[in-house]
């Protein structure tokens, strides 16, 4: 089962699940007219493939709803989350309905109902938050490491968490209003340029999902080391390609960092790499720290957190390269040529 199914990623999974052996696949989700829209399409596009989809029309908030899409379960994949920083910062509850409480619904389900394996999507705004999306999905990982305890002491569902920064061309996000600024003859805005973000395609979030997916202990948290740039770079990277319309200086939004951060300091020292992962081990002690006493210097942070200023920053080039591994930038420059 994929919550959120209906988004960016539920897209992109279920095309890397839908011809495998898998029996069937539930798509969760609150919107019935994107439920319907991809029921369609996958009957068009796939259609010896479409029976094995079912669409469960529910929503993350309301716990009978993720209850009676339950039994019979395996695996699932938990996407369903508010989003956009400028909207949880105007609407923090709504963040703390849908990202908190909402993950707690489907975590107890998952365990009431023994499936075997919860892998939870989390955001790099969840480390050292600032804004009201961060501290939602930061509580929503506490929220994971508690119920992912709870599991493990039954020896019942495994549950764990990726965190990964901003999917290029996902919903909402900034490359896609580039290029309809572009098209539409207008400057391309910019908050700061000097701001830097993490960029991953949507193959590589589902490739991290499924990293996780096969080698997590319970409450493990798994990050995939990831290329970033300037948003000035990024703008460049996208009129390269679809044409110079000039820009506009913003400023930033609300909530907005200059850097995000996928792994803290603290983590650091609990983490171990495994190639193009880190994986991030739970911190399983009890309440009774009188047993952890140590004497002599006790380290409790790593000399540096891992964040977009200071992975691998892609030049203008580079950006070029790496947003055309998206289909969305792909598509959009096939519409170029037919015209």
């Amino acid at each position: 089962m994929i919550t959120g199914g209906t988004g960016s990623f539920g897209n992109t999974v279920l095309k890397h699940f839908l011809t495998s052996d898998i029996g069937q696949i539930r798509i969760f989700s609150r919107d019935e007219k994107k439920q319907d829209d991809m029921r369609h399409d996958l009957q068009a596009r796939y259609p010896e493939h479409a029976k094995k989809v079912k669409f469960f029309v529910g929503d993350v908030r309301d716990p009978r709803s993720v209850a009676d899409a339950m039994p019979g379960v395996d695996y699932i994949f938990h996407a369903a989350a508010l989003k956009q920083v400028p909207s949880c910062e105007f609407f923090p509850m709504q963040a703390v309905k849908t990202n908190i409480e909402g993950t707690d619904n489907v975590l107890h389900a998952a365990i009431d109902a023994g499936v075997k394996r919860v892998v939870c999507l989390s955001t790099d705004k969840a480390a050292y938050p600032i804004n009201a999306m961060g501290i939602s999905k930061a509580m929503m990982e506490h929220v994971i490491t508690a119920n992912a305890r709870v599991a493990a002491e039954r020896g019942g569902t495994v549950i764990c968490c990726t965190r990964y920064g901003n999917v290029m061309c996902s919903r909402g996000s900034v490359i896609p209003l580039f290029i309809d600024q572009i098209h539409a003859g207008n400057p391309i805005t910019i908050t700061n340029p000097d701001m830097t973000r993490f960029l991953m395609n949507l193959d590589e979030a589902v490739d991290l999902v499924k990293f996780a997916f096969e080698h997590a202990e319970p409450g493990d948290l798994f990050i995939q080391k990831a290329d970033a740039s300037t948003i000035g770079d990024l703008a460049k990277g996208v009129q390269q390609l679809f044409g110079d319309t000039g820009t506009k200086i913003i400023g930033t939004r609300h909530g907005e960092k200059l850097f995000e951060t996928l792994m803290t300091r603290e983590e650091r020292l609990r983490s171990e790499d495994m190639g193009n992962y880190f994986r991030v081990s739970a911190d399983n002690r009890d309440l009774n720290y009188d047993k952890y006493f140590v004497e002599g210097k006790v380290e409790t942070q790593a000399d540096e957190s891992y964040t977009s200023h200071n992975t691998q920053l892609l030049d203008v080039d580079g950006v070029v390269q790496k947003i055309l591994t998206t289909d969305y930038v792909q598509e959009e420059l096939k519409g170029i040529r037919h015209l």
